[in-house]
């Protein structure tokens, strides 16, 4: 049984939005071209003061094909300025997922005179024709311009082993190693390569991760970072992320992580190989990667592909089709079980929002309405103590019998997010779900951080220990927002209600 708690009219205040931006899916405050099919970010790096967004793209259409590197940049990861498409699909070579760096000593020769430039390293994709085979290989680009206009490397590709499935390089500088080193996923073997190189070009094998963890389905979008433990100032380990198509905990695609050291060459677990650890419960999270080139001390920062591969060509949205997940600021936190990731939303999240509605200790029973029609971007952040409930939780986008619940299962102490009611279900057999992820709480209460922009909802349970990922489309007016219980009584309910602008 639903019982309301929480439900009165929030009135959000809305600045104009260009009509381009303005569809009834299109997303107010996460990154979408204008127009045309996205998937894979790309690139991700920051430079001279800007943070560019490559992501897969493709110029003629909203289907997947003529792979290009798009391009969007921005000054605070919140608001993008999409620029000229980066790295064309030439030659019947489409440009795959990769990444850039920043190559501060010029160790390339790309960079002109004393300044540092942008080096792209990506996978070249030569489609199978006739009796050839398809062919991905790793190759090169540059850009003196801040990344305005690239150039080919004229001796591409530097590393090719004539597979079909050798794909997706990250990038980085290993201190440790001083050197470049890529990890790059060999995707039927289920293994993560890593290679050295002193300018980029020249290309030495290191070593192999692989196979550990799930192994249900293709390894992709391999990517290698160093996060801080929580707690422990100066202590780090390092975060093995290897996407998974098909295969992932939800089906279709998804990701795990490892959790381990890395000396400059070779990438250690720190757990068993079996063990199985998911960066996000959701459906609708892919190939997140993270920025090279931050300045030292701030802590990683990742986007990812806000979709799955079992439906994305099907998502009812026009003139676009894909979108990116909202910046997620990472570490590490220890648990009983282990370190574990922890995701929260950039910060920058709070220079969007509006004055907050706020209701404290609110008992059951109290009634609020939240039917504006501009409460459909907003972010959520809510504590509610279990008491004798069953089920607790959030009923939110609801009109009529159109909802999306985002709850805690108490007895199989489970967080979950059920999509089957939320509205346009059926264009896909694989998209109504209800998304479980396990989640033992602190002192009997539920919190919940939930970003909510129009299609999409993004939970963070547990201060990020937790992270769900869906989309959802409901239909116009569904901005119903109340809390629920099942069985039994909660306690006391704490909500913080915030509206975000949109960045557009």
């Amino acid at each position: 049984m639903l019982l309301p708690i929480l439900t009165t009219p929030l009135l959000f205040a809305q600045t104009a939005i260009p009509p381009a931006y303005d569809q009834p899916y299109r997303p107010q405050f996460h990154f979408s071209p204008r127009e045309h099919w996205t998937n894979d970010p790309n690139g991700l790096v920051f430079f001279e003061g800007e943070y560019h967004l490559f992501f897969q793209f493709n110029p003629f259409g909203d289907q997947w094909g003529h792979m290009t590197w798009g391009h969007a940049v921005s000054s605070d990861l919140m608001h993008w300025q999409q620029l000229p498409a980066a790295i064309p699909e030439e030659k019947g070579i489409m440009i795959f997922t990769g990444s850039t760096v920043v190559d501060e000593h010029n160790t390339s020769g790309f960079c002109m005179g004393s300044k540092p430039c942008m080096v792209a390293i990506y996978t070249g994709h030569t489609p199978k024709s006739g009796s050839r085979p398809t062919l991905q290989t790793q190759n090169l680009a540059y850009s003196n311009d801040r990344g305005r206009t690239w150039t080919k490397y004229s001796a591409n590709p530097v590393l090719n082993l004539n597979m079909s499935d050798f794909r997706d390089p990250k990038v980085l500088w290993s201190a440790a190693s001083s050197q470049w080193v890529m990890a790059v996923s060999l995707p039927n073997d289920h293994k993560v390569r890593f290679y050295g190189s002193p300018d980029l070009k020249h290309w030495t094998k290191l070593s192999e991760f692989g196979p550990a963890g799930a192994t249900g389905g293709q390894w992709e979008c391999p990517e290698l970072f160093e996060a801080p433990i929580e707690g422990s100032s100066g202590t780090t380990r390092w975060v093995l992320k290897v996407g998974l198509n098909p295969g992932a905990l939800q089906g279709g695609s998804g990701e795990q992580y490892f959790v381990g050291q890395f000396d400059g060459k070779q990438f250690k677990n720190d757990n068993a190989p079996s063990l199985q650890l998911w960066t996000d419960y959701g459906k609708d999270c892919y190939c997140a990667l993270t920025f090279n080139g931050l300045p030292r001390g701030r802590k990683p920062v990742m986007i990812g592909w806000m979709d799955n591969w079992q439906y994305a060509a099907k998502l009812p949205t026009n003139p676009w089709r894909g979108q990116m997940t909202f910046p997620r600021s990472l570490s590490l936190r220890q648990t009983t079980d282990g370190l574990r990731l922890v995701q929260e939303p950039y910060d920058g999240i709070r220079k969007l929002t509006g004055p907050s509605l706020v209701r404290a200790n609110v008992q059951q029973g109290t009634q609020i309405k939240a039917n504006s029609p501009k409460s459909r971007t907003f972010l959520l952040h809510s504590e509610i103590e279990v008491g004798t409930a069953q089920e607790i939780g959030w009923r939110l986008l609801s009109l009529g019998t159109n909802y999306t619940l985002v709850g805690y299962d108490v007895r199989a102490q489970k967080l979950f997010v059920d999509r089957m009611h939320s509205g346009l279900v059926d264009f896909s057999k694989d998209f109504p779900a209800r998304i479980e992820a396990p989640l033992t709480l602190s002192n009997g209460k539920l919190q919940l951080d939930i970003l909510v922009d129009r299609c999409s909802i993004e939970v963070f349970g547990d201060r990020g220990r937790i992270t769900s990922t869906n989309l959802v489309f409901p239909p116009e007016g569904a901005t119903g927002l109340q809390t629920y219980v099942n069985g039994g009584a909660s306690g006391t309910i704490t909500a913080t209600l915030s509206p975000v602008q949109s960045t557009w």
